[in-house]
């Protein structure tokens, strides 16, 4: 965990522009997600990135290995408690990522949960700077209590998420 860097969105930016040109008309969208995109919160050094697509189904991965990126495979976003009504569909993505410069590229289909639960997640922080303050204090004591125990750290960090997206969801008027 680092302290909050103004490089990350400059990095963002040329990373966008690289997937901007190679994707080209898949990316519908390419949006900085993720901590290193909410000014203040201390962040690991790492990009994360949405790709927004009409379809998972189109050939994309080749494009992308052409920048260096690595798909892992058999990744679901988290299922908030209680959302049983959300198909697996809502939280399926493909999910590369990137050695050389540390980036998480997350590929997510238009309009479903997971592409609207991203962006509103980093908007509501980046409008509530308080609430991204105590985020980042939480965040960083999981760092510091689990550092080689990413389970542990992502079991107790996405149940705490999902308290503060309850926050979002009456600011932004939302239920998604």
């Amino acid at each position: 965990m680092t302290p909050y860097s103004s490089r990350w969105p400059e990095e963002f930016k040329e990373i966008a522009a690289n997937l901007e040109a190679v994707l080209g008309n898949y990316a519908l969208a390419v949006d900085h997600i993720g901590s290193t995109s909410v000014p203040g919160m201390p962040a690991k050094d790492v990009i994360d990135v949405q790709v927004t697509v009409a379809s998972l189904d189109q050939p994309i991965q080749p494009l992308l290995e052409q920048l260096g990126y690595e798909r892992k495979y058999d990744l679901a976003d988290h299922r908030p408690p209680g959302r049983t009504d959300l198909a697996d569909g809502e939280l399926e993505k493909h999910f590369y990522f990137k050695q050389q410069r540390r980036i998480n590229l997350h590929v997510r289909v238009a309009g479903r949960f997971n592409q609207r639960y991203a962006l509103l997640c980093r908007d509501y922080l980046r409008s509530h700077p308080l609430a991204a303050q105590a985020y980042g204090v939480i965040k960083q004591e999981l760092a510091r209590y689990f550092p080689n125990n990413a389970d542990a750290y992502y079991d107790i960090k996405d149940p705490v998420f999902d308290l503060i997206m309850e926050g979002a969801y009456e600011w932004s008027g939302t239920r998604l």
